[in-house]
């Protein structure tokens, strides 16, 4: 099921299911607050319990499920935007109502740790929802243009969208504004994608947040993998060595995937290209089956909105890669 795409005039409401709020100076908000409104001509809302926290940097349970539900409910938001990723929102997966989500569907985007709701969405809902920036990633006010292009085409517009490998990326925190004075190197020349197995593939795109979609292994939350084309990331704190076990723990769970595509490694994981041929072709699962690497969608900018449970086609073939959205 999709939800109707966003337009201009529409309110989005923002809301913390993983890390608070509060953990954003004042300064972060208001220059995501003024691009969204300058770059979409939306409204931007607030959860009553976003700014909620405690010794883990998450609101009680109770307020985020809150936030949420009243998010989906409330006939006059259009839009879901998570504040963060971070950690924890898995706690909230046994108290959400799916019944009334399903009842209500909207556009609700985030990444990271937001894997965990997404995933379960699509299992317990059957609602498309998308990958892509959070609330705090529109205050990056430089070498953010092709993430918000990005957006607006996945989750504003009707055509099918085309992806290409980026020109350039960026590693920058998420959390810095950018400001010409504070002297941001430039974006680096993007490689472009790495294509470890050739192949082309059709398949709804399914994944997200690698450690944390799998956090729903074994739960009743855990979405249908079969035929899929399936999509992992991971941030710095993920080694080549974790890495590597948890794509073996996903695969081993027994799904058939129809390609795989390997989101962009920050720096600092050391991940390679090499490496990373190496994850996969030692991989029984993926034999014969399309992977691509380096693709710009996890912890990099730019950040690829795509739909969770939308559908795709993908093309790795040397000199020719591409990612097509073609239900989204």
């Amino acid at each position: 099921m999709l939800p109707r795409r966003l337009k201009a005039g529409d309110q989005i409401r923002v809301v913390a299911p993983s890390m608070s709020l509060s953990l954003l100076p004042d300064t972060i908000r208001t220059a995501a607050v003024e691009r969204l409104r300058a770059e979409f001509g939306v409204e931007v809302t607030f959860g009553a319990h976003v700014e909620e926290s405690g010794p883990l940097g998450t609101g009680p349970i109770a307020g985020r499920v809150a936030d949420l539900h009243d998010a989906f409910t409330d006939p006059a938001v259009a839009g879901i935007l998570a504040v963060i990723g971070g950690h924890h929102s898995n706690q909230l997966l046994p108290h959400l109502n799916f019944d009334l989500i399903r009842a209500n569907p909207k556009v609700f985007c985030g990444f990271s740790d937001i894997t965990a709701l997404q995933g379960a969405v699509l299992a317990k809902a059957g609602l498309v929802t998308y990958s892509g920036p959070h609330f705090s990633t529109f205050a990056m006010r430089e070498h953010n243009e092709a993430t918000i292009e990005a957006f607006r085409r996945c989750v504003f517009e009707d055509a099918p969208v085309s992806w290409v490998p980026a020109t350039t990326w960026t590693d920058d925190e998420w959390y810095r504004l950018q400001d010409a004075a504070e002297g941001r190197p430039a974006p680096s020349r993007n490689e472009g994608w790495w294509v470890l197995q050739p192949g082309t593939a059709n398949g709804p795109l399914v994944g997200g947040n690698l450690c944390t979609l799998n956090l729903l292994q074994g739960t009743p939350y855990w979405p249908d993998l079969d035929g899929a084309v399936l999509v992992v990331e991971d941030d710095f704190e993920s080694t080549v060595h974790a890495f590597a076990r948890d794509l073996t723990s996903l695969l081993q769970t027994g799904i058939a995937v129809r390609a795989l595509v390997v989101g962009r490694f920050q720096r600092q994981s050391g991940v390679t290209q090499e490496l990373l041929r190496h994850i996969v072709t030692s991989a029984p699962q993926l034999a014969g089956v399309p992977v691509l690497g380096n693709v710009d969608v996890g912890h990099t900018n730019p950040l690829y909105t795509f739909p969770v449970g939308g559908s795709c086609y993908l093309a790795a073939e040397p000199g020719a890669v591409e990612i097509v959205l073609t239900r989204h």
